[in-house]
This record gives C-alpha cells, sequence and structure tokens, in this order.
C-alpha cells in the first residue's frame, strides 16, 4: 500500500511539471508540418489576404465602399455643435433650407450625414453667438499644419492615433488630408482607400521631385559640356503626375487620403540609387516640396502623416514635412528606452545630414539649412492606470514637457474597432449605449483636445510673429 501511495505522489508531482517537460520526440514529429520553401510565403500571404479581405468586407456597404454612420440629434450637440437640443430642433424648424435629417423609427431621433453636419456648423459660425466657437480656430493665408506621428517600435498605436486624430479634426470641423507612407497600408485600410501599386502612392511626387531635379542637373551638364544623364521611364511618366492624380476621397467627406500598399517599400531602395547619381538632390524635402508646389498646403488645413516603423527614408520625407512631430508610446520600461533610441537616432540623422549640406554652403556662401519642428511631443498610448501609474509618472518626470500629460486609456472601443477596420468614432453608439459610448470615448477626446491645444498655440504663434514683422516694418 506504501509503494502505491510514493506512486500516487509522483504522478501528481508530474502531473503539476511546467508544460516543456517530458515532450515525446515522436509526438512532436507528428505535430510537424512539411518544411516551408520560399513559395510557402506566397501561400500564407494568400491566406491572409482574403482573411484582410473577408474582414474589410465588414464595414462595406452594398457598392463594396466605406459609408460612415449617421450622427444624431443627441450626438450632434453633444459633441459637434455647442447648442442645447431644443435651440438645435427650433433653429431647424425656421430654417427649413437647413438639412433637416431624417427619421428611422416614427417619432424617433433625427438623423444626420456628417456632410450634413458640416453644413450645419457652418450655419451656426455664421448666424449663431458670437460667444461659442462653432468653428475650429484656424488663421487665414497660412498653410495647412502637417503633422507626423512616428516611433520605430511596433505595437504602441502609431496608426490608431493617426488615424483617430484625423476623424477628431474632421467631426471638429477641418479639413484633412491622412498621408499614408507604410508600405503595410493600415491607415489606407482603416478609410477605405483603394491603391493598385506604387504609382497610386507618395510615390510618383518623390519621384518628380527627383526628376525635376535631375533636368536641372542636365540643363548644368549641358553648360558645361557634359553628356546629360538620361531620365528612365518610371521618371519620365512621373514628371506628368501632380499630388491631386494620387490623393482619394475617403468615406469621411472632409478627409482626403494618399494611400499606401506594399510596392511603397520599393522607395527604400530607389531613393538612395537616386541619391547617388545626383548627391546634390535634397531627398528630405521631396514630400514638402511637392505638396506645397501641387497647392496641397492651401486646400486642407491639417495634414496626417503615417509613417513605416522605421528610420527609413519614407520616414525621413514624412518627418522632415511635419511641422509637429508626436511620438506614440506605452508605458512600460522597454517602450521608453526604444523611443529614447528613437530620438537618438533622429538627432544623429538630422545632424548628420545638417553637417554634410552645410560644410558645402559654408564653401559655397550660401546660406545654412537648420531642420525646426514647431512642436514634438510624445504621447503615452494604451494606458492602464492601475498597473502604469508609477512608470508613467517616472517618464513624466524625466521627459516633462515632451511627453503630453494626457495619457490614453485602452477601452473596450478600441477592440470593437479594430475588429471591425475602423475607428472609434465611426462606432455606432446605439451598439453599446450612449453612457457606454461617452464614457469610451472619453479617452480619444482628451487625446484630440491635447493635440488641438497644441496645434492651435503653433498657430497663434506663427500669427504673432507675422504681427511683430508687420508692426517692425511700419
Amino acid at each position: 500500500m506504501a509503494k502505491d501511495i510514493h506512486k500516487a505522489r509522483d504522478r501528481s508531482k508530474e502531473s503539476t511539471l511546467p508544460p516543456y517537460f517530458n515532450i515525446d520526440p515522436d509526438s512532436a514529429l507528428a505535430d510537424l508540418d512539411a518544411p516551408t520553401t520560399t513559395r510557402g510565403f506566397a501561400e500564407i500571404s494568400e491566406a491572409c489576404s482574403r482573411g484582410r479581405t473577408d474582414l474589410a468586407s465588414r464595414g462595406l456597404n452594398e457598392d463594396g465602399q466605406k459609408q460612415l454612420r449617421l450622427f444624431s440629434t443627441w450626438e450632434i450637440t453633444r459633441y459637434l455643435i455647442p447648442v442645447a437640443q431644443a435651440h438645435f430642433r427650433r433653429v431647424l424648424k425656421q430654417n427649413p433650407d437647413l438639412p433637416q435629417g431624417q427619421v428611422e423609427v416614427e417619432g424617433g431621433a433625427k438623423w444626420f450625414t456628417l456632410d450634413e453636419v458640416l453644413r450645419l456648423r457652418a450655419f451656426f459660425g455664421a448666424q449663431g453667438s458670437k460667444s461659442k466657437n462653432y468653428l475650429p480656430y484656424r488663421p487665414k493665408g497660412l498653410p495647412a499644419k502637417m503633422v507626423a506621428v512616428a516611433n520605430f517600435k511596433g505595437g504602441v498605436g502609431k496608426t490608431s492615433t493617426a488615424a483617430h486624430l484625423a476623424m477628431s479634426a474632421a467631426l471638429d470641423g477641418y479639413k484633412v488630408l491622412v498621408v499614408d507612407l507604410d508600405s503595410q497600408g493600415s491607415m489606407t485600410s482603416i478609410f477605405g482607400g483603394k491603391v493598385e501599386d506604387e504609382w497610386q502612392t507618395a510615390f510618383p511626387l518623390l519621384a518628380r521631385h527627383y526628376g525635376e531635379h535631375l533636368r536641372l542637373e542636365n540643363q548644368r551638364r549641358l553648360d558645361r559640356g557634359d553628356p546629360p544623364q538620361p531620365l528612365d521611364d518610371a521618371l519620365t511618366a512621373a514628371m506628368d503626375m501632380t499630388a491631386g492624380d494620387v490623393i482619394q476621397s475617403t468615406h469621411w467627406p472632409n478627409i482626403d487620403l494618399i494611400g499606401a500598399q506594399l510596392n511603397l517599400y520599393w522607395a527604400e531602395f530607389q531613393i538612395p540609387v537616386w541619391r547617388m547619381a545626383a548627391r546634390s538632390w535634397k531627398l528630405w524635402d521631396a514630400l514638402t516640396d511637392r505638396l506645397e508646389a501641387d497647392g496641397v498646403l492651401d486646400q486642407y488645413d491639417v495634414i496626417f502623416i503615417d509613417t513605416p516603423p522605421a528610420l527609413g527614408y519614407l520616414t525621413i520625407n514624412g518627418l522632415s514635412a511635419a511641422d509637429i512631430l508626436l511620438v506614440p508610446m506605452g508605458a512600460s520600461f522597454l517602450e521608453f528606452d526604444s523611443t529614447g533610441r528613437f530620438f537618438d537616432m533622429l538627432h544623429s540623422t538630422f545632424a548628420s545630414i545638417e553637417e554634410g549640406e552645410n560644410l558645402a554652403a559654408r564653401a559655397l556662401g550660401r546660406p545654412e539649412i537648420g531642420f525646426e519642428w514647431d512642436a514634438v511631443r510624445t504621447v503615452i498610448t494604451r494606458y492602464d492606470g492601475a498597473q502604469q501609474g508609477e512608470l508613467a509618472g517616472l517618464m513624466q518626470a524625466y521627459l516633462g514637457p515632451v511627453l503630453s500629460p494626457h495619457k490614453q486609456d485602452y477601452t473596450a472601443l478600441i477592440g470593437q474597432a479594430g475588429e471591425q477596420v475602423s475607428g472609434i468614432y465611426e462606432a455606432d453608439y446605439r451598439d453599446f449605449n450612449r453612457e457606454t459610448y461617452a464614457r469610451g470615448r472619453e479617452t480619444f477626446d482628451a487625446t484630440y483636445a491635447a493635440f488641438k491645444r497644441l496645434l492651435i498655440g503653433v498657430w497663434r504663434r506663427e500669427v504673432g510673429e507675422m504681427e511683430q514683422e508687420a508692426r517692425a516694418a511700419q
């Protein structure tokens, strides 16, 4: 009997061992599939593509397009146009030419498209109380502000942050352009973009910038009696393209998109080839110069640039173009450490560019260059106050004003939006209830409020500098 007891104890001990003990080699072999060849990667990719199409189609209408939901009177008066519901209804009744909305059930609430909301906001901005800000602050005569969202640490909510800020700005009444420089194309998927190849991305804008530089260089070569460098077929094609050829509308009436897809990654190989052929080409100015030359900075209020999770040539273009740089990160040691290394790489990269350019500028007696950003902020995303409060406080102490005091909480709405390939603001509150929806969007509203304060401050500083220059000139 004693032996049986010991055997039972041994079996009990064996059953509590970690699962990585006592793995039978023959059993493991039976579970193993065949070795993977290069073709195997294509098969996995095709499976993912089918799944992606299936998931993305869940947010499409009967025509295969994404469609933005409607907004109720309650939502409009609480979040979009600061008026009482009774006054809102009274204004609609007194002005039958205004959008009147639609009723889904007899006696129910009225629902409006965002385009109708924008028309209503414009009316209140022109006719409503002057003490209320119906229209967002936007100085006249100044170009759009470009905002890059970047970090080479994956999984920090970079694309999600950029997308939700773009949606927030659109709901606030700004005209928004989203530029997807990440060849993974996640931002493009969120906004329902259709991109067949690299010629529907930012690539032809970069190619045209190089082509124009090469033409000027060739003229100098001819003037010196040297043979010109030929423009290949790709560069020749790009010379006829403008930003208008790659900007596409989205299911948001005031958000447009320059999309991305896998072929855009080719730019990371092509740009250094162009740079080697023409060392005087300022590749970091390509995106900025083309957007400005094509009038894009006058057509929009805010331009959000989603960059790849690496400090490559596309990211350098996005960062160089930006007036405001936002760096999302989680409240963990590894993400804090990685973000610090990201800023170290930013310093090394742009200091190297400045040093190389200014060495030549001084030799030729030309003005030196210097990169400058109106504001740089890190933003804590996917925050869990119960678990990460102490570390977040430590990060704040070290980074000071560079770290935004607002921390974006993780909410259940994030998971649902991700499953439906959409943003939080695209979720219909009737899928939850008003209270749950209101609580869920609070953290994103606060994130946008912190960003908008930054944006308005940057614009106001620029206006103040212009006013000061005007006074000095008198």
